[in-house]
């Protein structure tokens, strides 16, 4: 039974900046859904790290690299401590999604930091990597890329939703695996939480007392993406240009801001779940805003399925430890009918240590 299973350690760094997701995961080889997450937790960014990746998108080409190394540094450091604290032995392999500071696929571009090389070379473990940059290279949006994670590790269910810094969701129509970037989630509602001192809104309760502002739900429900069909994805720059400054024109309380927004993503989720009877499986930080939640539950008619917590807060790191599998697998790991990429492939760059 031994040879059969696969033990691998999957790291995940989202754009909410919420910290480092660490996951050992264990697959059986002969059944990938039969699958245990050991050990996982979250580790959170130094007020000099959140504020480095926060502004990494204005960096110079020679600081981007430099911080391209110090953050494979950061993610080898940390990932051996996860291996000390947790006495693991047996290791097959890494893989590390890295931290997104550019998304544009509409212009080729996607950048995730965390120097593979570095990270192989620290913890002296195989290391796979990068797993955007071939899909975009291939004319796809690089993103999402949990979809087929969503498809083979958790086919029970109708739809999956992630709510992270940005709510993206996978069903299959026609046979075929579709996802997309739905609308930003903890990327906004931070930002303007973090002005109160705060580092996120518990259980939306700020949200709760405020008041929404109709006039800037329907300029944010009206913004162009939203009309787009997929496949389509969101990146940091997008919300900077159009969500910030849309918002702070309104000179808004912090609260009535985040009930707006709370609203806003309510009603774009929704807008995805059509149809009557079906399954929602709901994982990512947002699911702890349980006003978030209810509103969500309000405006549909889908059943609601939040899972464990080790699923609620490690979904996407053990589906890029899943992603690293197929990879050294050389099976597909990017579906074209997400992405729109020219054809499934197989992506991620593979780092031996010697």
């Amino acid at each position: 039974m031994e040879n059969e299973l696969t033990h691998v350690i999957g790291l995940m760094s989202g754009t909410s900046l919420d910290g480092l997701d660490l996951v050992y995961v264990c697959f059986n080889k002969n059944d990938v859904s039969d699958f245990e997450i050991l050990h996982g937790e979250t580790v959170s960014y130094s007020d000099k790290w959140k504020s480095d990746l926060q502004h990494a998108i204005t960096f110079s080409a020679d600081k981007l690299k430099d911080l391209d190394i110090e953050y494979g540094k950061l993610l080898a450091s940390l990932t051996n401590k996860f291996i000390a604290k947790h006495q693991i032995k047996k290791i097959d392999f890494i893989a590390s999604h890295g931290h997104t500071v550019f998304h544009q696929p509409q212009n080729g571009i996607t950048l995730q930091i965390g120097d593979g090389k570095t990270l192989a070379s620290i913890t002296k473990q195989k290391v796979v990597c990068d797993f955007r940059t071939q899909d975009v290279a291939l004319g796809g949006q690089g993103a999402p890329l949990v979809p087929i994670g969503d498809a083979l590790l958790f086919s029970d269910y109708d739809y999956c939703l992630n709510l992270g810094g940005f709510a993206n969701i996978s069903t299959t129509t026609n046979q075929k695996r579709i996802a997309f970037d739905v609308c930003p989630v903890n990327i906004v509602v931070n930002h303007y939480v973090n002005t109160l001192g705060l580092p996120y809104d518990n259980g939306g309760q700020i949200a709760k007392t405020g008041n929404i502002n109709m006039q800037l739900l329907e300029a944010l429900n009206a913004l162009p993406f939203y009309q787009l069909p997929p496949p389509k994805s969101l990146g940091l720059e997008w919300v900077q240009t159009n969500i910030f400054p849309l918002i702070d024109s309104y000179s808004l309380s912090i609260s009535d801001i985040l009930r707006t927004f709370i609203e806003h993503i309510s009603i774009q989720i929704t807008a995805q779940l059509p149809v009557k009877n079906k399954t929602l499986l709901i994982t990512g930080g947002g699911v702890f805003n349980t006003f978030l939640i209810e509103k969500i539950q309000e405006k549909s008619q889908v059943t609601l399925c939040i899972p464990s917590h080790k699923i609620i807060d490690y979904k996407e790191a053990l589906i890029f430890a899943f992603l690293g599998l197929l990879r050294i697998q050389n099976k597909v790991n990017v579906l074209a009918s997400v992405t729109g990429a020219k054809k499934d492939h197989s992506s991620g760059q593979i780092f031996e240590y010697i």
